[in-house]
């Protein structure tokens, strides 16, 4: 789709959700064409190419257009923190983390906020899934464990309370 054209002195825009956000960075006779997109949303990412035909160019031998792939970055929503099992001496739980939102999709790490945090690493942590099991509880590992949600776009955390 054609969103934005400059024709003989003329700028146009075509009717698109991007009209109100998309223009030409730099006026035209400048000979730069950049382009900017406003409030940018997850759905502009895309492939955008850039046409130029010079009138009355006869020596243009098709060189004359651009592409580039748009990502837009979204950063991780809140994620929910969850404790499945029964936190007793000696049991087995899962802690689970999930954020509905986040381009590319976050890592999750999990700590125990205490005088000296415990950090925990594979394999009892899923980087990707978000879940962290706690096998063989101890009334020591009751606390706050915080989850952090993270991509290029941010970070976001929430946090369980655990009481064995």
């Amino acid at each position: 789709v054609q969103i934005l054209t400059y024709l003989d002195g003329v700028v146009k825009v075509a009717d698109t959700e991007l009209k109100p956000r998309v223009g030409f960075l730099y006026p035209v006779i400048t000979h730069n064409i950049s382009v900017f997109i406003n409030a940018t949303r997850e759905r502009d990412s895309g492939q955008y190419m850039c046409s130029v035909n010079v009138a009355d160019d006869g020596a243009s031998t098709g060189k004359n257009i651009g592409i580039i792939n748009l990502t837009v970055l979204v950063p991780p929503a809140t994620p929910t923190c969850q404790l499945h099992g029964d936190p007793a001496v000696g049991a087995n739980v899962t802690l689970s983390c999930s954020s509905e939102k986040g381009k590319p999709p976050p890592i999750y790490k999990w700590k125990r906020m205490a005088s000296i945090p415990d950090i925990f690493f594979p394999p009892a942590q899923g980087k990707a899934r978000g879940t962290l099991k706690l096998t063989n509880l101890s009334l020591a590992m009751s606390g706050v464990y915080v989850c952090s949600a993270e991509n290029q776009g941010g970070l976001a955390e929430c946090s369980v309370i655990m009481e064995v």
